[in-house]
């Protein structure tokens, strides 16, 4: 996965459903070449199929649950979100919290089926606790600040290097993301210079009333 990173979610925004959901990731993925940064979107489980058939861009679920393949009526897997075109997935938002053990298992089978696992973070602790799980990135979110238009990254820079530097300490390799708030380039800005590889975003682009102009400034913010 090329870094810096912005992975733009779109929750279950009506700015990011079904055909919008397919417009948008064309905006990111129009930036991202023109401005060769790297974009990746984080749809609604439906839209994944339709994004990945239509747009060459990294696509990440918003969750996976903790099991495998089975009877498990209503739960969304890993290797589904694969064969529909996935290259990994969100796992513990504070949208969509889960245990440690469940967590753990999310990681596992993730890396089973070579899936890039983002594990959401809400302190400095979790953080800490979930770096023993080694996953691919961890993703550092106040709940408190989402979508706020507050950023993490100026409001918070102190926990976010702190939080850093102790992830690091435990697993070097892990990659670091901040999210919560980010909403302009000085934001991403910030958070590249506190040592993040990369932002994770929702509301900031999705609901913003030009998103393409958005995703330009945190790119522009990114390459200088």
């Amino acid at each position: 996965m090329e870094l810096p990173l912005i992975l733009v979610n779109f929750k279950c925004y009506l700015e990011g459903t079904s055909k919008n959901a397919v417009r948008l990731a064309k905006v990111c993925r129009d930036v991202a070449r023109k401005h060769k940064v790297n974009i990746a979107v984080s749809p609604q489980y439906a839209d994944i199929y339709q994004i990945a058939k239509k747009i060459k861009i990294p696509i990440f679920a918003q969750h996976i649950d903790p099991i495998d393949t089975g009877a498990y009526t209503g739960h969304v897997t890993a290797l589904a979100i694969k064969e529909a075109g996935a290259v990994g997935s969100l796992i513990n938002h504070s949208e969509r919290k889960l245990t440690l053990r469940e967590i753990s298992k999310c990681i596992e089978i993730a890396r089973k089926y070579d899936l890039i696992s983002v594990v959401c973070s809400d302190s400095l602790m979790k953080s800490k606790d979930i770096a023993m799980l080694n996953p691919d990135f961890i993703a550092y979110e106040p709940p408190e600040l989402i979508s706020t238009g507050v950023s993490v990254s100026k409001t918070k820079p102190q926990v976010v290097s702190e939080t850093i530097s102790l992830v690091k300490r435990i697993r070097p390799e892990i990659k670091f993301l901040c999210g919560a708030g980010i909403t302009n380039g000085e934001d991403v800005k910030k958070a590249i210079e506190l040592g993040t590889d990369g932002v994770l975003v929702a509301s900031g682009v999705v609901k913003a009333d030009n998103p393409r102009e958005v995703l330009i400034e945190f790119a522009k913010a990114i390459k200088h």
